[in-house]
């Protein structure tokens, strides 16, 4: 309590709220909830407070969090640090990409909570440095976005490797079917705790889209950037190639920008998130590894400068802005190439993005934004030709 009181915590989130009391009464969760809703508190709060409490604990891994990407690995073990600062609770966290000679010399320490991704953890336990036989508590967060990464082998051998007596904490932000089969043979008797609709956007997030040509879409980030005096934004590229050429072509504007994705080394990625945070940054480009988890306080602005393939992915990434309860823009780009992706995201949020229509990169004839332009064009039979 002296900790979450040091944090500002006086009033619990919807998820915090209905998860806690269930957690901390040893039953499994289900839970679903988007991202920015305080997930991670809802599990780690119980379970500090579930450790604590035991009076002659075993020595060994008691608690597990497996996580999809570094950087909400790191995250989440950041938290266990905050909430549990006060009780003696002893955590770590292994992740690939970096030297694991760190890890390992945390691990023979010992540990009461490992944070950790699929792949570097099935490493360390083939190399003997960990052991689940210990295990009480196992917490699977975002399943969904396993599923998508290609890690949902790797979790099917873990769970093999689980004690049969444990309390397993599920949460994702969709519920597809593989996911629920799942959830199905990890839980027993679950409480199932759905606070926001999968499908529904914040409501204090402001979007819009705007339709350009593919090749505009740098002009009109950097308009946007200078006439909205925007402090702060994070940019959705579809692939890591064109987050660089964005980072190159804010430079050459003089924006202080940089890039994340997984072609960047661990402690790049972890420095231009760090200077992002504290403001040294204005922007950050970010592949979809960024899309979940990263909490970035008082974030105004989110860009997709690129449409997701995926309509749910678009909810994660706007999800980055509104979050405790603050105001947020979320803007998207669309070229004639992503009509498709636009059609899918409105069918998915059930709701029609507003357009912005008077800008300076209307696009091409056939953009929607520049049916002003096709319509005062004489229709002759020259113009007609060229435009089959």
């Amino acid at each position: 309590m002296e900790a979450l009181t040091a944090e500002g915590y006086t009033i619990p989130t919807p998820i915090q709220k209905q998860a806690i009391p269930h957690v901390l009464a040893g039953r499994d969760l289900q839970g679903c909830a988007q991202t920015g809703t305080g997930k991670t508190a809802a599990f780690a709060i119980p379970i500090i407070q579930l450790l604590h409490q035991q009076r002659q604990p075993k020595p060994g891994i008691k608690a597990l969090i497996i996580t999809p990407t570094r950087e909400l690995a790191i995250q989440i073990e950041e938290s266990f640090a905050t909430y549990g600062k006060y009780t003696g609770i002893r955590h770590t966290i292994v992740y690939g990409g970096v030297s694991q000679l760190p890890q390992t010399r945390a691990l023979r320490k010992g540990v009461d909570v490992l944070v950790a991704t699929p792949g570097r953890l099935l490493d360390l336990i083939s190399q003997g440095f960990i052991r689940l036989n210990q295990l009480e508590i196992f917490v699977l967060d975002e399943a969904d976005r396993m599923l998508d990464m290609g890690f949902i082998h790797d979790i099917k051998k873990v769970i093999k490797l689980l004690p049969a007596r444990r309390q397993t904490l599920f949460f994702s932000a969709t519920m597809p079917d593989e996911i629920e089969k799942l959830a199905g043979t990890l839980l027993k008797d679950p409480v199932k705790v759905e606070v926001t609709p999968p499908t529904s956007t914040v409501d204090k997030i402001t979007q819009s889209i705007y339709h350009t040509n593919k090749s505009d879409k740098p002009k009109i980030l950097l308009h946007l950037l200078k006439e909205q005096d925007i402090s702060t934004a994070l940019v959705f590229t579809r692939t890591k190639h064109g987050a660089d050429k964005v980072v190159k072509f804010l430079h050459r504007a003089e924006i202080r920008a940089a890039a994340i994705h997984g072609n960047k080394s661990q402690n790049a990625r972890q420095s231009a998130l760090k200077d992002f945070k504290s403001g040294k940054l204005k922007v950050l480009v970010a592949t979809d590894i960024a899309a979940r988890g990263i909490d970035i306080d008082e974030l105004s602005h989110v860009f997709n400068y690129d449409l997701p393939n995926v309509p749910e992915t678009y909810i994660h990434r706007i999800g980055r802005t509104g979050r405790a309860g603050l105001d947020g823009t979320a803007i998207a780009f669309c070229d004639e190439e992503q009509r498709k992706e636009l059609r899918d995201i409105e069918k998915l949020i059930l709701k029609k993005i507003p357009v912005v229509e008077n800008h300076p990169y209307p696009g091409s004839p056939g953009n929607p934004a520049s049916q002003t332009v096709k319509a005062a064009r004489p229709k002759h039979r020259r113009y007609r030709q060229y435009m089959n």
